[in-house]
């Protein structure tokens, strides 16, 4: 494994690399990092790819600096550390905040993405269970005391004790969420796999987002299967996701290899 810092945007973002291959960009979730999101699919996945890790302003070993948490603009970040690394094209999978990332990304630089894969995405509010964005407003920090990113956190941080100000940014973010149109959803041009669990974002959302990337169509019919595909997976929450590299990987790897 290799690891280090890329000044990037006036941010010091640290990035991991591990095997070798075509590259496959990892984006985590908010509140997360590397290991807490994506620590259970790094060694599978390095075996046939050149993982690249990406940790995101003011999460994991990357420092905060003085800007709000947005997607878009962890989206340019994302492209800017790939330009310094020298990627000129990859697969790109995000989870939650990742995934909106990785969206982004494919949307708006469509030559840097092969293949796209989001997990636990919406990509507009209708997809959040109602009240669930007004409920987190209410998360504090002692309510994670303990819980695996808090423990990431204080273990990798710059400023472990910086905790309380990411939860505020987050909820910051949360109040001003980035949104896609079903147009702009439409344009991507790379073949993508949406992952979510059945205790997840909304189901129909998800469906919604499947057709207009060309599915919900017949697969015996002389078009074929479409380049895209769908994946549901059983009694998993949005946040369990992390912990379903079982059912997830066989999946991930076929999509990625096909």
């Amino acid at each position: 494994m290799k690891s280090g810092q890329i000044a990037i945007n006036g941010l010091s973002m640290y990035y991991e690399i591990h095997g070798e291959g075509f590259p496959l960009v990892l984006l985590h979730g908010a509140l997360s990092a590397t290991g807490s999101s994506f620590g259970k699919y790094i060694p599978e996945l390095a075996q046939s790819h050149q993982v690249i890790a990406l940790e995101m302003q003011a999460h994991g070993h990357t420092a905060d600096i003085d800007r709000p948490l947005r997607v878009r603009t962890m989206a340019d970040d994302t492209v800017a550390a790939l330009k310094e690394l020298g990627v000129e094209q990859a697969d790109v999978f995000g989870y939650s905040m990742g995934a909106g990332i990785a969206l982004d990304v494919a949307i708006r630089y469509p030559q840097l993405v092969r293949k796209l894969v989001v997990a636990s995405l919406s990509f507009n509010k209708s997809g959040f269970h109602p009240g669930l964005l007004e409920g987190m407003q209410f998360l504090r920090p002692e309510h994670l005391d303990g819980s695996p990113w808090q423990q990431e956190y204080a273990r990798v941080a710059p400023n472990p004790a910086a905790f309380p100000a990411l939860l505020e940014k987050i909820k910051d973010m949360n109040s001003n969420l980035s949104e896609w149109s079903e147009a702009e959803v439409r344009s991507i041009q790379a073949p993508t796999l949406i992952v979510l669990g059945d205790s997840d974002v909304v189901l129909e959302h998800a469906v919604q987002m499947f057709r207009l990337l060309g599915g919900g169509v017949s697969g015996d019919t002389p078009a074929g299967l479409p380049k895209s595909r769908f994946a549901v997976l059983p009694a998993t929450s949005h946040t369990m996701m992390v912990d379903r590299a079982e059912l997830l990987l066989p999946m991930l790897s076929a999509f990625l290899a096909d």
